[in-house]
Order: structure tokens, then C-alpha cells, then sequence
């Protein structure tokens, strides 16, 4: 038996590394098509889709569903929920296309939640007549009223396939994005619909401008006052320690804590999607940075979405 004679490498196989960013075979894909009658809210919707982490497309070919939907199986759009692409009849052979794209997604295993919006026509001339913008049907011979019939006509078989049916008419921007949330903010069964940011500052740098609560600590302990923990800051085990010595500190800490959690609920609940909370002392170095550190780890083992910022740790 002859030995297996070794292949010399060639300029192509030298050439086909595996690409690092390719589709990662198997992935779970969240697809949200929104859709419906023009001037119903899908640019809102999809702003709702956006600030809860989807990758958001608007006016997408339907010919190239299939392209981004491969894209989001790629590890650099793993930090996505999912992918919510807006679609409307401005495309030639609408409602056919579409019923295509659902059979070749079902051919990958991946079964699209489809978002139908729709209005009154009542409510959709006047929202025409504020922005002053033409409806996608309209012609001459075809005015306002009679394009809205043919859209709705048009979209009636696209309508009895959706998954959710929201009508607008009596919907503030944030009723619907409350709609939204409650369906499909817990896809993925972890974290909640609102953000949480927590910021830590100091008094004598100003108030952060954005912030929706702000906490005054300044009646805590205060480590800058103890030569050994004043170079160090509140992320420091020593000086957390310290701030937290106290009955008092601590039960301020959880009554804080449970203030939050009694509250997101609630604003979560009106369709809010993010709030920041502020906690600040004299520098923005010690007290704050150390209850800002409480807060983030209590809010993330509750599973809201809570991110950091230290504003004055630098300066304090």
C-alpha cells in the first residue's frame, strides 16, 4: 500500500481562512414584519422595536429578506434581540412577494411574527391632512379616500395572516409602544423592556441634565475624611465597606433599591423604555460611586437592562 501522498498547500487554500463574521449555522433569528395601512404608525412601531434592541430596516425589498435575515446570524449581531423590518404596499406586487418571503423563511426554520397596523379612515385622513404628505396610491383620478379603500382592500389577505392586529385610531405613541413592549418585549424570556441607566456624580460638578430621579447622599459618611480611603474610590472593596458601615446606610440602600422596583414596573406599564437615575455626593468619587455600584448589581439580578456611568469618579 502506497503512503498518501501529501497535498501542497495552493495559493486558494492558503486563501480560504474561515471568516470570523460568516453566518453561524442553526442560529435563532427573531423576525418581526411590521406592516399595514399606510399612516397607521409603523415608523413609530418600528422606533419602539428599535430602543428594545432590534436591528430595524424600513422599506426593505422583500427580494432581500432573506439577505438580512442570513446577515443577523452573524456573531457581530449577536447583541441584537432580533431583526423588525417595515414593509408596505409602495412595492410593486406587495402581498404576493411577501407570501413568498414567508415560505422560503419557513424553509430556514424561522417563522416571522407579523405586525398589522391599521386606522379608521376617519383617523388616517386627518393624520394625512397634518402632515401633508400624499398617500402612497394617490393620483390623479384617485383621491385620498378612494386610495385608503384600495389600500385596504389590497392588504385584506396580508391582514387575516398577522399574528397582531393593533388599531390605532384612539392610540397615542405611547399606548402602541405599550402594545408593542407587552408582546414582544420578553421574545427572548430574560430582560425587561425598560433601561436602566445609573449614573454617580458630584454636587459640586452639577446635576446630570438628563436625569429623571436624583439622590442626595451627602448625609453618608464621608471616606474623603480618612487619609488611608481618600485616594481610593467607591468601586474599592475598603471604601464601600466604609460607606456601608453604618445601620443606616444600609437600609437607605435597600429602601432606594426597592423604590426602584416598585417603580419601573409602573413605567414600564405607561410604555417608558428608559430611565436614569442619578445618585450623587460633595466629589463624585466615593459615596455615589459605591451606591451607584449597589444599584447596577440589584437592578441586573432582577434582569432589567442597567448600564453605568461614573460622570466625576476622575474629579472627585
Amino acid at each position: 500500500m502506497k503512503d498518501s501522498a501529501q497535498i501542497p498547500p495552493t495559493d486558494s487554500t492558503l486563501d480560504a481562512t474561515p471568516d470570523a463574521d460568516a453566518p453561524v449555522p442553526g442560529v435563532d433569528v427573531q423576525v418581526c414584519i411590521v406592516t399595514g395601512l399606510s399612516g397607521a404608525g409603523k415608523s413609530t412601531a418600528l422606533k419602539v422595536f428599535e430602543d428594545m434592541g432590534h436591528f430595524v430596516v424600513d422599506g426593505l425589498p422583500v427580494s432581500l429578506v432573506m439577505e438580512m435575515v442570513d446577515m443577523m446570524s452573524r456573531p457581530s449581531m449577536s447583541h441584537f434581540k432580533g431583526i423588525a423590518l417595515g414593509m408596505d404596499l409602495r412595492q410593486s406586487n406587495f402581498v404576493e412577494d411577501i407570501n413568498d418571503c414567508l415560505s422560503m423563511l419557513a424553509g430556514k426554520n424561522i417563522r416571522p411574527m407579523l405586525l398589522f397596523l391599521e386606522a379608521n379612515n376617519q383617523e388616517l385622513i386627518r393624520r394625512y391632512a397634518s402632515t401633508r404628505r400624499p398617500h402612497p396610491l394617490e393620483r390623479e383620478g384617485m383621491g385620498l379616500e378612494a386610495a385608503l379603500l384600495a389600500e385596504r382592500s389590497s392588504l385584506r389577505p396580508l391582514r387575516e395572516m398577522a399574528d397582531l392586529v393593533i388599531d390605532t385610531s384612539r392610540f397615542s405613541i405611547h399606548d402602541l409602544r405599550r402594545a408593542i413592549q407587552k408582546r414582544w418585549s420578553g421574545n427572548k424570556g430574560k430582560l425587561r423592556a425598560i433601561r436602566v441607566n445609573v449614573i454617580s456624580f458630584g454636587f459640586k460638578y452639577g446635576v446630570p441634565r438628563e436625569a429623571d430621579l436624583v439622590f442626595d447622599l451627602r448625609f453618608l459618611a464621608n471616606p474623603y475624611f480618612v487619609d488611608e480611603l481618600r485616594p481610593m474610590s467607591g468601586k474599592d472593596k475598603p471604601v464601600a465597606d466604609y460607606v456601608f458601615n453604618s445601620p443606616h446606610a444600609r437600609e437607605y440602600r435597600d429602601k432606594l433599591v426597592d423604590l426602584l422596583f416598585f417603580m419601573l414596573p409602573l413605567m414600564e406599564a405607561e410604555g417608558r423604555y428608559r430611565i436614569t437615575v442619578a445618585v450623587g455626593c460633595t466629589g463624585g468619587r466615593h459615596r455615589s460611586v459605591a451606591m451607584a455600584e449597589e444599584i447596577l448589581q440589584a437592578l441586573r439580578q432582577a434582569d432589567y437592562p442597567a448600564f453605568l456611568e461614573h460622570r466625576h469618579l476622575e474629579l472627585g
